[in-house]
């Protein structure tokens, strides 16, 4: 009986912890869906051509570590010749709650394929990160 008592018990811990693994990677994807749909809000206002509106809506991070005006200048000279945007689809996406350089917290890497009116082929890099206030905002940005 004894034997038959931990054979069950253990069946149910197993099925415990498959259970929370199964909620934990629920909540990676809802976490993940929300980061790239801040991320999509915040490269609309960068297609649109509102660099500083973009630099207000990124993170605290994101603004202790680059002025308003030299966010501005980084755009005009790196994605304005890029053109209008013709197409964007997400590439790859990874929740993590570390990254290089960037405090502990909760990221999301997103990589978009982009094809802009002068650049065919790009890769556009967009790190939001969840703050204080539970919003997801964009912490860096990168075009390959």
């Amino acid at each position: 009986m004894k034997g038959k008592f931990f054979i069950f018990s253990s069946a149910i811990v197993l099925a415990l912890c498959f259970c929370s693994s199964v909620t934990s990677a629920d909540e990676i994807e809802t976490k993940e869906t929300e980061a790239i749909n801040a991320s999509k809000a915040w490269l609309e206002i960068i297609d649109n051509g509102n660099y500083a509106l973009s630099w207000k809506q990124a993170s605290e991070y994101f603004r202790n570590a680059l002025g308003s005006e030299q966010w501005e200048q980084m755009l005009s000279t790196v994605r304005k010749p890029l053109g209008k945007i013709v197409k964007r689809t997400v590439k790859s996406k990874q929740y993590s709650k570390t990254l290089p350089g960037l405090p502990d917290g909760e990221y999301v890497m997103i990589q978009y394929e982009t094809e802009f009116e002068h650049k065919k082929s790009a890769i556009e890099t967009v790190t939001p990160m969840l703050e204080k206030d539970g919003k997801w905002r964009v912490s860096g940005y990168f075009i390959k």
